[in-house]
């Protein structure tokens, strides 16, 4: 009886040139088994069994490339391969199939002058910075006064993207070289103030509690509007030149680098606003209300970005209509993209993310091909100023933490770990390295995650605060973590170390309820200025039982003479019946998440406590409006 083997591979001579670059040592034992493998298959038909098991050794001995190769091509998916007409005996990537994916660049940001004025788009530009310039009354050209000095100026070329990553626009930026100022000679005082990331949750929730539009405003060229009380002199626009001796600008106007213009366009601005009926918050400098009889109106100050909302969308059309007369504005509709953040609109209220901020971060780090993490940190892991080398880029380290801190203002899962890599920027160790790398390769993972804001039923101020006594391995100081919900929303959180030694556990627990209840305290008086009540009294939720005791308590303890003021500031609040602390199971302690690195289990339960959604999951449930 005949017996064939119909899987057996037909093996045809093969020369050298025709093997793909394989090593030496299966070169060498391709060359010595193949004549065997012939012989075997081509004269021993049918195929004694013990052949056939010679035949199978050889083969697996051999592991013949060439085979193996036919059956499962190693080829990029993604590449279209094209029959080479290339006759010549050594094997390329493009012969053997291998691709790599082209980058197409659609603009690149020039370095110098001479590079932005041959590219028409760039050159066009600069043309519409200097027509704005000078359609403001920002500047005249005049000879320099004897005495004075001029400052210099350069051009600051940015590619303006949106959501998707997409060009939005090419800007070109003439910006002053404010370094070149001195202190009371051509400038005096600096400070303008921005809103804080808490008044921005607070008042999203509060439009999210009663269904109002948020609306976004941009401003164009928005340092350019703020006036000077200083005399200012600057080195006219290289590329723009006027011919004349001695010729210079003398601004009128305030400009990008000035150090006084962020200060002029916001005292601009807000006087403004008060013109139009609105007063500033004494809680938020940067937060402008407005109170009349048939509606409410709240404006956040972010620089030259804006939200507005309230109780009348027609009073919010005609305030927009106001503004753009006074100031240059771009309305973009309804809150979408701001500060970096993406605001995507869901069923039960906005998902806030920094999907492609992160997506930024991880390119930089270039670990765009790292496999992910499940948590940021190690369970248990503690970081030392000692115990591993010195980094060789310490630089690198310190622009992606920096980058993580800006990071934490949708993810405040990873709050801990990045408060601790902050703490070695001065001297970066490996250690500290792998621990950001894990860090981004956490983030990775979950790109699409962000702070889930919905509508509240209620406005209750619920806080959480815990503490790791000596945490610190190096001066044994004990970190602070705490998060405030307003209804069902997470509107603020921290995570840091603390300025002093603890020498108990109650009492580094006590000095986090103590930074708990001052922002507690804080966020009271910008609801009251809101006009917000509150339904019930504000608790705060604390997993050491002789903390709470402590809080309600009339006496004074020997071994608490050393945070007496924390003492007071707590007890009277409690006894003045503005605050509530009670105990809550270790276990069920939420702010835990924000003091120590967890197990992956615990981490993720707290994280879900924080309202840390993915976005894709909420598409999957239909949560997700479309944005028309």
């Amino acid at each position: 009886m005949n017996i064939t083997f119909p899987f057996l591979p037909t093996l045809t001579p093969a020369t050298p040139h025709q093997l793909p670059p394989i090593p030496i040592p299966h070169m060498y034992m391709y060359l010595l088994f193949n004549p065997i493998t012939q012989l075997i298959t081509n004269h021993c038909q049918p195929i004694p069994p013990a052949l056939f098991l010679l035949h199978h050794l050889l083969l697996n001995l051999a592991q013949v490339p060439h085979i193996q190769n036919q059956q499962h091509p190693q080829v990029n998916p993604t590449a279209t391969s094209q029959p080479s007409s290339n006759t010549h005996p050594m094997v390329t990537r493009a012969k053997a199939g291998v691709y790599k994916p082209k980058v197409y660049i659609s603009s690149k940001t020039p370095l110098t002058l001479k590079e932005a004025m041959k590219d028409p788009k760039w050159n066009g530009a600069m043309n519409v910075e200097i027509v704005a310039l000078k359609k403001n009354g920002t500047y005249k050209v005049v000879p320099l006064p004897p005495g004075k000095r001029a400052i210099g100026c350069k051009w600051v070329y940015k590619i303006k993207e949106n959501v998707d990553g997409s060009v939005s626009k090419l800007k070109a930026r003439l910006v002053a070289k404010g370094f070149h100022q001195e202190y009371g000679f051509d400038f005096s005082e600096t400070f303008s103030p921005v809103v804080k990331s808490p008044t921005i949750r607070i008042i999203i929730t509060i439009a999210l509690y009663n269904h109002w539009d948020i609306k976004q405003l941009d401003v164009n060229n928005a340092f350019l509007n703020g006036d000077l009380l200083e005399e200012v002199y600057m080195q006219q626009p290289p590329g723009f030149e006027e011919q004349g001796p001695n010729l210079v600008c003398k601004l009128h106007k305030a400009i990008y680098g000035l150090k006084q213009a962020p200060r002029g366009w916001f005292d601009k601005l807000k006087t403004s606003l008060l013109h139009y009926g609105f007063h500033s918050s004494k809680a938020d400098a940067s937060l402008f209300i407005r109170f009349t009889p048939s509606h409410t109106t709240y404006i956040l100050v972010y620089v030259d970005d804006i939200l507005i909302t309230g109780s009348d969308s027609s009073e919010i059309s005609l305030l927009i209509t106001q503004l753009n007369n006074q100031f240059s504005l771009k309305d973009l509709g309804d809150i979408n993209y701001f500060l970096g953040i993406q605001v995507t609109p869901t069923e039960h209220g906005l998902h806030l993310s920094q999907t492609k901020y992160i997506t930024d971060i991880i390119c930089k780090a270039k670990l765009e091909c790292a496999n992910s993490l499940p948590t940021p940190m190690t369970g248990g892991e503690k970081l030392s100023r000692i115990g591993s080398d010195p980094i060789k880029d310490p630089q690198q380290y310190r622009s992606l933490v920096g980058a993580l801190q800006y990071a934490t203002l949708t993810r405040p899962e990873i709050a801990y770990a990045v408060n601790k890599v902050s703490q070695f920027m001065h001297s970066p160790l490996e250690s500290h390295w792998k621990t950001v790398k894990r860090i981004l390769r956490y983030l990775k993972g979950t790109l699409d995650y962000g702070l889930d804001m919905t509508h509240s039923s209620s406005l209750d101020l619920v806080g959480f605060c815990d503490a790791d006594w000596a945490s610190d391995v190096d001066d044994r100081r004990s970190t602070t973590g705490f998060c405030v919900y307003l209804g069902s929303n997470l509107i603020c959180w921290s995570s840091k170390k603390q300025h002093t030694v603890s020498r108990s556990s109650t009492e580094a627990e006590y000095r986090s309820l103590a930074s708990l209840t001052a922002e507690i305290t804080w966020i009271q008086a910008l609801l009251s200025e809101l006009r917000i009540q509150i339904p019930r009294t504000p608790t705060i939720w604390c997993d050491n039982l002789s903390t709470v005791l402590m809080s309600a308590n009339p006496i004074l303890h020997a071994r608490t003479k050393h945070i007496e003021l924390d003492l007071y500031f707590v007890r009277e609040k409690v006894l003045a019946k503005t605050l509530l602390v009670k105990h809550t199971p270790a276990y069920d302690q939420t702010a835990d998440v924000l003091t120590k690195a967890l197990s992956n289990t615990r981490f993720l339960l707290l994280r879900d406590k924080l309202r840390i959604v993915s976005l894709s999951t909420l598409s999957l449930r239909g949560d997700v409006k479309s944005i028309k």
